[in-house]
C-alpha cells in the first residue's frame, strides 16, 4: 500500500462511522413514523459516547434535514466530531463553482465553517469528472473542506479523480460505495484492492444491507416500505448465512449478527458507516469495533455469502 498522506490519515484511523441517511428521509426509511428527532439525537449522543465520531451525511438526505439535525446535535454536544457530507450532481450544476456554492449551503445547515470530508455523491453523466474534482479543489483552497472524496466511482472514474487532484498536489481521501456480505462487488471487480494500493479509504455504505443482516427480518417479517420490494426475494435464501452469523456471534461471547456483519467489513480493510435511528442501534453498531473476527471466521462468512454476491 502507498504511504498515506498526513492530511487524510484521520480517515484511516477510524474503524467505524455513523451514517445519517435515515435522518429526515421519509421515502425509504419512514422518518416521522417509527422514530423522531429525539430518537435520532439519542443515536448521535450514544454513538459519540462510544467513540463513533465520524458522521456521514449528504445535502440530499431528507432534503437537507439530515445536515440540519446534525448541526443542531453538534452545537448541543460541544464535542469534536468528524463530519463528512456530499455534493449531489444535479443536472443544472454544470460549473466548478456549483461545488463551492453547494458546500457553503451545507455548511450553513451544519452550522460549521468547514467539513472534514466533502464527497461527490455520484459521477455525473453530464459533467466531466475532472470539472467537479476541480470544484472540490477550489473548496479545499477556500478552507471549506479538510479532505476530498468521491462516492459510487468505479476504478476508472476514481483514477481520473486521483490524476486531477495530483495536478494540484492533493490526495483522494476516500471512495464511498455499497459494500456488505450480500454485495461484495468491490472485492470481485478489484476496487477494494485498488483503493488499498493507492491509500484511498473505502467507505462502506449500507453495510447491513439496509437491515437484512441484522437478523430481525425474515420471509414472514420483511422490512417495511421500499426495502421490502427490493429484498423480499432473498429473505428466505439468506437464512443459512444469518444462522452462521449468529453462531459466530455466540462463539465470540454474544456478538449480534449486525456486529458480525460490520466487523467482517472492518476485517476486509474498509470503513463501515451503519445508520442508527435510536440509541439501541447506535450502541449495537459501536460494539462492532475494537475486536476482530478470526481469519477462519472471515473465510466461513465469505463462503456462506458467495451465492448472493455479485
Amino acid at each position: 500500500m502507498t504511504d498515506i498522506p498526513e492530511s487524510v490519515r484521520f480517515l484511516h484511523e477510524v474503524e467505524i462511522g455513523l451514517g445519517a441517511w435515515a435522518w429526515g428521509d421519509r421515502l425509504v426509511w419512514g422518518y416521522g413514523k417509527g422514530y423522531a428527532d429525539t430518537d435520532i439525537e439519542e443515536a448521535f449522543r450514544v454513538s459519540v459516547e462510544h467513540g463513533v465520531t465520524l458522521i456521514d451525511t449528504a445535502e440530499v438526505y431528507g432534503n437537507g434535514r439530515s445536515e440540519r439535525l446534525l448541526g443542531q446535535f453538534i452545537q448541543k454536544l460541544k464535542q469534536p466530531v468528524i463530519v463528512a457530507t456530499k455534493f449531489f450532481p444535479m443536472p443544472w450544476r454544470i460549473r466548478r463553482a456549483s461545488v463551492t456554492r453547494a458546500l457553503r449551503h451545507s455548511l450553513e445547515r451544519l452550522q460549521l465553517e468547514r467539513v472534514d470530508l466533502y464527497q461527490i455523491h455520484w459521477p455525473s453523466p453530464l459533467v466531466p469528472i475532472e470539472q467537479y474534482v476541480e470544484g472540490m479543489v477550489s473548496a479545499h483552497r477556500l478552507g471549506l473542506t479538510r479532505a476530498i472524496g468521491v462516492s459510487n466511482y468505479d476504478k476508472n472514474q476514481m483514477q481520473r479523480a486521483i490524476t486531477t487532484l495530483a495536478r494540484y498536489g492533493l490526495p483522494l481521501a476516500s471512495n464511498q460505495v455499497e459494500y456488505h456480505l450480500l454485495n461484495r462487488r468491490v472485492e470481485k471487480n478489484g476496487l477494494l484492492e485498488r483503493c488499498q494500493e493507492l491509500g484511498v479509504r473505502l467507505i462502506a455504505y449500507s453495510p447491513l444491507a439496509m437491515g437484512l443482516l441484522t437478523g430481525k427480518y425474515g420471509p414472514q417479517n420483511p422490512p417495511p416500505g421500499m426495502r421490502s420490494g427490493r429484498y423480499a426475494a432473498i429473505l428466505k435464501d439468506i437464512q443459512p448465512l444469518l444462522r452462521l452469523m449468529t453462531e459466530i456471534g455466540q462463539d465470540l461471547g454474544g456478538k449480534s449478527p449486525a456486529q458480525i456483519a460490520l466487523n467482517w467489513i472492518i476485517c476486509k480493510g474498509a470503513l463501515p458507516i451503519p445508520g442508527a435511528k435510536n440509541a439501541r442501534q447506535a450502541e449495537t453498531n459501536a460494539g462492532a469495533a475494537g475486536w476482530r473476527l478470526t481469519p477462519e471466521q472471515v473465510r466461513a462468512l465469505d463462503q456462506a455469502s458467495d451465492p448472493f454476491t455479485k
